[in-house]
C-alpha cells in the first residue's frame, strides 16, 4: 500500500505500484509495462539526482530540464518518455500523492513525418520467394515462408505473429484472430497464397519442428524454432533479414516493412483508410492516415502524365 501522505512516498514504491495499476488494473501488455519502467526508471533516478525525493516536490520545470537531458535522442523516444511522465504523474493525483498534476501542460516533441520504408508489390513477392531454400520442403523454409505471407497478409505486428496459436486461425472463413497491444483482439482476413503457405507448413512442417522439443512439446503456438518451442520476436526479425539478404533489396528491411507495406497496398488499391486502420488496429485513424501521402513516385507519374510540359513530346 502506498502512504498517502504527501511528501512520504519514495520513487521506487510509486513506480513499483504504478507498474502493478498498469498491468493488473489496466489490462496492459508486458511490453507497455516494460517501457514505463524502462522510461520512470530513467525519470526518478534523474530526479533523486537534482535533489527531488517525492512526487510533490516536482514541479514543471524539473519535468523540462528532464526532457533536455534526453536532447540526444529522437522525437519519438522522447514523446514516449513523455507520455510515461504523464501517465505516472495523473496516477500520483489520483492516487492523493500531490495536489497538482504539473506535467498536464508540457507537451511533446515534434515527431518527423517522414513516411515508413514500404516494399513495392514485386520486392514483396521477391521477400517472400527468398524464404524457400533448396526445393523449399525444410520445416524451417516452410516455416520462413508462410509467416511471410501471413505478415503480409495481415498486417500483423510480428510479436502478433509469433504470439498467435493454432486456435485462431480460422482456415474455412480464412480469417485469423491477432492479439494486439493492450491484449486488444481483432479479426483480420488472409488470402490463398497465405492460406495455402500456412496449411503447407502446419500439415508438413510443424510436426518435425515440434518433436525437435526436449521435454514438453509446444501444441499451442503456430510457428515454432529448431528447437520445438514457440518463436521469439527477435528469431522473426532474423528471419526477415535473412530473406532480405537472400532477396537482394537494396533498401532496409525491418518487422515492420511488411506491416507498412500491407497498409501501403491497400490504401493504394483502393481500401478505405477506416477499413485500414481496423485491419492494421490502430486506435486512431491519425495513425494509419500516414500510408495516404502519396510517394514521390507517384507524385512523379501524376506529374509527368498530366502536366502539358512535364515532358518533350
Amino acid at each position: 500500500m502506498l502512504d498517502k501522505s504527501m511528501g512520504s512516498t519514495r520513487f521506487d514504491d510509486l513506480l513499483e505500484q504504478f507498474l502493478v495499476h498498469s498491468g493488473v488494473e489496466r489490462g496492459l501488455s508486458p511490453a507497455t509495462v516494460s517501457a514505463y519502467r524502462t522510461d520512470l526508471v530513467k525519470y526518478f533516478s534523474w530526479l533523486a539526482e537534482h535533489g527531488k525525493t517525492t512526487i510533490s516536490s516536482v514541479s514543471s520545470q524539473d519535468i523540462d530540464g528532464f526532457l533536455q537531458s534526453l536532447s540526444g535522442l529522437s522525437a519519438r523516444t522522447r514523446a514516449r518518455a513523455l507520455a510515461s511522465v504523464h501517465d505516472v504523474h495523473r496516477f500520483a493525483l489520483d492516487q492523493g500523492l500531490t495536489d497538482i498534476d504539473v506535467s498536464r501542460k508540457i507537451k511533446a516533441p515534434k515527431t518527423s513525418s517522414q513516411l515508413p520504408q514500404v516494399l513495392s508489390i514485386e520486392e514483396v513477392a521477391r521477400l517472400i520467394g527468398a524464404a524457400s531454400i533448396g526445393d523449399g520442403t525444410d520445416p524451417a523454409s516452410l516455416r520462413d515462408r508462410a509467416l511471410l505471407e501471413f505478415l503480409y497478409a495481415t498486417g500483423a505486428r510480428v510479436s502478433e505473429a509469433v504470439g498467435a496459436n493454432l486456435g485462431d486461425l480460422d482456415f474455412d472463413e480464412r480469417i485469423a484472430r491477432l492479439t494486439g497491444k493492450g491484449s486488444k483482439q481483432r479479426l483480420v482476413p488472409f488470402g490463398s497464397y497465405a492460406a495455402d503457405a500456412l496449411t503447407r507448413y502446419l500439415n508438413v512442417g510443424r510436426g518435425p519442428l515440434q518433436r525437435a522439443a526436449k521435454g514438453t512439446q509446444e501444441t499451442s503456438a503456430v510457428f515454432l524454432n529448431k528447437r520445438g518451442k514457440r518463436l521469439s520476436r527477435q528469431s522473426a526479425w532474423e528471419i526477415i533479414q535473412s530473406c532480405a539478404s537472400r532477396a537482394h533489396l537494396c533498401k532496409p528491411v525491418h518487422p515492420h516493412s511488411l506491416r507498412h507495406s500491407f497498409a501501403t497496398h491497400l490504401i493504394q488499391g483502393g481500401a478505405d483508410v477506416r477499413t485500414v486502420q481496423e485491419l492494421l488496429g490502430h486506435a486512431s485513424v491519425s495513425t494509419t492516415q500516414i500510408y495516404t501521402h502519396i510517394t514521390p513516385t507517384m507524385l512523379m507519374e501524376e506529374y509527368v502524365t498530366a502536366h502539358p510540359r512535364a515532358v518533350k513530346r
